[in-house]
């Protein structure tokens, strides 16, 4: 299975102590460049820069060899470069938060999921507190709707 990310899950996946759910749920990440570069950028938290200084085993960082496109123009460059990387690939999944990249990366055919998503997989599976997790989640500046979290709370039945 072939997974790119785009920026925001990994910085709050990251800010949220949970960024070792990415190698256990697909084993292998890929990141464009342009990903790499707003993890390490100045403004980035201290947490994030020091993770992406020495990256797990588990992440490839790649270039993009496919030109620019100008349906991706409203995007900024890592959410665009991400795109690109799961269509140069062929990946089966792009991990992205924003909403107009979601609709973009959906109209184009590819297979999404967000840091809720891998959130809500990986406490079907038990492996974490949705709860304790998602209150985590809302005390850094990850913007989600009341009533989302209300659902997937709602729907949250860890295997027992």
């Amino acid at each position: 299975m072939i997974v790119v990310s785009d920026t925001s899950p990994l910085c709050y996946l990251i800010l949220i102590g949970q960024i070792d759910l990415l190698r256990r749920l697909y084993g292998q990440v890929v990141i464009p460049q342009a990903v790499q570069e707003e993890l390490a950028h100045e403004r980035s938290p201290d947490q994030v820069k020091q993770w992406i200084a020495q990256p797990p085993d588990w992440l490839t960082i790649q270039s993009v060899r496919l030109q620019p496109d100008g349906a991706l123009e409203a995007l900024d460059l890592g959410e665009q470069a991400a795109i690109l990387l799961v269509e140069q690939l062929e990946a089966d999944s792009l991990i992205i938060d924003e909403m107009v990249g979601r609709q973009i990366a959906r109209s184009r055919g590819l297979r999404v999921i967000g840091t809720l998503g891998i959130l809500e997989e990986a406490g079907r599976l038990d492996w974490l507190d949705l709860p304790i997790v998602l209150n985590q989640l809302q005390q850094t500046t990850f913007r989600v709707s009341d009533a989302l979290i209300r659902q997937l709370l709602e729907q949250y039945s860890p295997q027992g």
